[in-house]
C-alpha cells in the first residue's frame, strides 16, 4: 500500500500538481497515524491546529485503505465544502476509480409529491414566496439530485422550503405517489454503493437514535467512521439522543391534514374544524408562556395556572383531532399518515411533560412565535458507545480544537472513549511572528451593566488603526445589540450585523468590501474563514462560559456535583476553553495572514483559571502597551 504521507510529501503528486500546496510536516504526521488507524480498525482522536490540512490528511489514507469510509462533518456547509471541492481535488490527483457519495437529511431534498401539491394549492401568502415556488419548480425540471443546496435564488429560511421538502413525520414512504423518482431515496441508494460518502453529524445520530422507519438502514454498514469538527459531537448527539415536540410541528400535521383532506374530497368538516381549534390551542399555549424567549426548566413554570390549562386545551385538542383522523384515514394513504403521526405527538407529548427520570432533564425552548419541548438525556456516553460499538470499524475523531491544555479527556469522557490514541499537532503557522494578544488592562467586570461601552471604547481606536477589516465577536446578542447601537453611525467603514442578512452573504460582503466591520455572535465564532487582508483585527468581548441560567447546563452541574466533582473545572471551564480557541481561530487563516486577537475579559489575567485559556492558544505574542499594537495594526497592508 501507498504511505499517505509520500503522498502528500515534497515529492509527491500533491506537490507536483496541486497548485499552491505545500507540503506540512503536521499533515504528514497526521496522515500516517490516520493510515494507521484505518489499518488497525482502532480508536483514534487527533487536534490538528488551522492551517495543519487535516481535510487531506484523513482523505488521502481514507481514499488509499480499500475501506468503505463514512466521512462525518459539522455542518452541511462544511459537507457540501468537503464533497464538491476537496473531495474532487484528492480524486483527480490519486486516479483511483472510486466510487462517492453525499448524502443528507431528508429536509434537504425537494419532496415531488409536496411541489405537486404546493403549486396546485396556490396558498402562498406573498408574491415573494409566490415567485420563490416558481423558481423551485423550474428547477425542479433540471436538477438530478434534488438537493436544494442548489438553489442560490432562494433564502434556506424561506417558508416556501417545509412545504416543498418532506420530514420523517409527513413522508409517505413506499405509498407516495412520486415514489419511484423520490431524490431521498436516489440519494440512499448511492449512498449504500459509496465506498467513501460524505455525511454530517446530525445524519449520523439520526441513523443511531432515530431509525427511520420503512426504508430499514439508513447509512451503510463501514469500516471505517471519520468525525470532522468532532468538537460539535457531543452536543449535537445530546439532541438526537433525547427527544423533542415543536409548536411548529402540530401546526404542520393540522396544514398536512386539511391538505390531504381537500384532496379526498374535503367533505368532512368537522376534520377541519379541529385543525382550526388545535391551531389555536398551540398558539394559546405560546401566549401562556409569556413574552421572554429562551430556554426555561419545565419543571419551574408546570404548575403555572395559565400554563396547565393552556396545556391541557392542547392536548385535548390534539386527542380530538387524532380521534376525527382515526375516522378518516381510511379515505388516503395521506390520511392515515397524519392520523399515526396525531397518535404519536400525543404519546410524545405526555412523555415530554411527566417523564421523572433523573437521568433526563425536562426543558421548552421558547421563540418568538413558537416552542419546543424537550427531554434531553444528561449523559449521552452510555448510548453513544453502545451505538459505536455495535459498528466494528475504525474511529477517527479529529477538530482543531479537542484538547485543554494538551490534555484530551473533557472531549473523551464526554463520549466514553476510554480506549484510544491521541494525538496534538500544531498549527504550521508562524503565530509568534504573525499575531499579538491583546488582554486590555482596566477593563470593568464582565457583569457590569456598561461592559459592552468599555468594550467598544477600547475597540474604536484599533479599529480605526486596522480600516475596518475587523470582527467583533459577543457571547450574547443584548451585547451584539448594544454594540451595534454605540457604533451606528460612528464608522468610515461598512457595518455588517448578524441577522441582518444570512451568515453566507455577510461574509461574502465581508470579504468582497475588505474594510468592514462585522459584528457577531456564536455562528461566527467557527466554521467562518476569511483569508488575507480583509480580516485583521477580532476582538472577543468575553470568556464564552454557557449562560448560567440555561436549565440544561444548570441540571448538569447537580449532575457533576452529586458524583463529587467540580462542575466548573469538570464542564464549565473546558466547555469554554473550547469555544474560545474557535473564536481565536478566526484570525490567522494562512501562512501569509496577520492580525491582533483582543480578548477583552479581564479574567483571563485576573482569574488563576485564566492560565488554563492562555495555555491552550496558540503561541501569539502578548502585548500590553496599546501603541504598539496600533502601529501593528497600521502597518498591516
Amino acid at each position: 500500500m501507498f504511505k499517505a504521507a509520500e503522498i502528500l510529501g515534497p515529492q509527491g503528486p500533491f506537490t507536483l500538481q496541486l497548485e499552491h500546496f505545500v507540503p506540512r510536516e503536521q499533515q504528514l504526521q497526521m496522515a500516517d497515524v490516520v493510515q494507521q488507524a484505518l489499518q488497525d480498525g482502532s480508536t483514534l482522536v487527533v487536534e490538528a491546529g488551522t492551517g495543519t490540512g487535516k481535510t487531506f490528511a484523513y482523505l488521502v489514507p481514507a481514499l488509499l485503505s480499500g475501506q468503505k469510509v463514512i466521512v462525518s462533518t459539522g455542518t452541511k456547509n462544511l459537507q457540501d465544502q468537503l464533497y464538491h471541492r476537496d473531495l474532487p481535488s484528492v480524486l483527480d490527483i490519486l486516479k483511483l476509480p472510486l466510487r462517492v457519495a453525499l448524502l443528507k437529511g431528508r429536509a434537504n431534498y425537494l419532496c415531488k409529491y409536496r411541489l405537486d401539491i404546493s403549486v396546485l394549492e396556490g396558498r402562498l401568502r406573498s408574491r415573494t414566496q409566490v415567485s420563490y415556488l416558481h423558481t423551485i419548480r423550474q428547477w425542479s425540471g433540471r436538477t438530478d439530485s434534488g438537493d436544494i443546496a442548489e438553489v442560490r435564488d432562494v433564502p434556506e429560511d424561506a417558508p416556501v422550503w417545509p412545504m416543498v421538502t418532506s420530514t420523517v413525520d409527513n413522508c409517505l414512504g413506499a405509498e407516495c405517489p412520486s415514489y419511484k423518482g423520490c431524490y431521498v431515496m436516489e440519494a440512499r441508494r448511492k449512498a449504500q454503493e459509496a465506498d467513501l460518502l460524505v455525511i454530517n453529524h446530525h445524519l449520523m445520530f439520526a441513523d443511531m437514535a432515530l431509525k427511520e422507519s420503512g426504508f430499514g438502514e439508513l447509512l451503510p454498514g463501514a469500516n471505517a467512521f471519520i468525525i470532522d469538527e468532532a468538537h460539535t459531537l457531543p452536543e449535537v448527539a445530546t439532541q438526537f439522543f433525547g427527544q423533542s415536540l415543536s409548536g411548529r410541528q402540530l401546526h404542520e400535521l393540522c396544514k398536512d391534514t386539511r391538505t390531504e383532506h381537500l384532496g379526498a374530497g374535503g367533505d368532512m368538516t368537522d376534520l377541519a374544524d379541529a385543525c382550526d381549534q388545535l391551531d389555536k390551542a398551540v398558539n394559546d399555549f405560546r401566549l401562556a408562556l409569556g413574552k421572554d424567549q429562551g430556554r426555561m426548566a419545565w419543571g419551574q413554570i408546570k404548575n403555572t395556572k395559565k400554563i396547565k390549562d393552556a396545556l391541557a386545551q392542547m392536548q385535548q385538542k390534539l386527542g380530538a383531532l387524532s380521534d376525527w383522523l382515526e375516522h378518516a384515514a381510511a379515505r388516503s394513504k395521506g390520511l392515515e399518515s397524519c392520523w399515526r403521526r396525531s397518535q404519536e405527538f400525543g404519546g410524545r407529548m405526555e412523555k415530554l411533560i411527566r417523564s421523572e427520570d433523573e437521568n433526563h432533564i425536562q426543558w421548552l425552548d421558547v421563540h418568538k412565535r413558537s416552542f419546543v419541548f424537550h427531554l434531553t438525556p444528561l449523559d449521552i456516553a452510555p448510548a453513544f458507545q453502545e451505538h459505536k460499538q455495535a459498528h466494528s470499524s475504525a474511529w477517527i475523531f479529529t477538530s482543531a480544537t479537542l484538547a485543554i491544555d494538551n490534555d484530551f479527556s473533557h472531549f473523551t469522557r464526554r463520549l466514553g472513549i476510554e480506549e484510544c490514541t491521541t494525538r496534538q499537532f500544531d498549527s504550521p503557522f508562524d503565530y509568534a511572528r504573525n499575531a499579538m494578544l491583546v488582554a486590555p488592562q482596566n477593563m470593568p467586570d464582565p457583569n457590569s451593566e456598561h461592559y459592552t461601552d468599555a468594550v467598544i471604547d477600547y475597540a474604536m481606536p484599533l479599529i480605526e488603526a486596522s480600516k475596518g477589516r475587523t470582527f467583533l465577536l459577543f457571547t450574547s446578542y443584548r451585547a451584539l445589540r448594544r454594540a451595534q447601537d454605540l457604533l451606528d453611525g460612528k464608522l468610515d467603514y461598512p457595518l455588517l450585523v448578524q441577522g441582518d442578512s444570512p451568515r453566507d452573504l455577510l461574509l461574502e460582503t465581508f470579504r468582497k468590501e475588505g474594510n468592514a466591520v462585522l459584528l457577531g455572535t456564536s455562528s461566527f465564532w467557527e466554521g467562518v474563514d476569511v483569508r488575507g487582508s480583509a480580516l485583521s483585527l477580532v476582538i472577543i468581548d468575553k470568556l464564552p462560559f454557557a449562560s448560567p441560567g440555561d436549565p440544561v447546563l444548570q441540571a448538569r452541574i447537580e449532575q457533576i456535583k452529586k458524583s463529587g466533582h467540580n462542575a466548573f473545572f469538570d464542564f464549565q471551564l473546558p466547555n469554554a476553553v473550547i469555544n474560545l480557541k474557535q473564536g481565536v481561530g478566526r484570525l490567522i487563516r494562512d501562512v501569509s495572514d496577520k492580525g491582533v486577537m483582543v480578548i477583552c475579559d479581564p479574567r483571563l489575567t485576573g482569574k488563576s483559571y485564566g492560565k488554563v485559556f492562555l495555555k491552550s492558544l496558540p503561541p501569539m505574542r502578548r502585548v500590553i502597551d496599546t501603541a504598539i499594537v496600533t502601529s501593528f495594526l497600521q502597518q498591516l497592508d
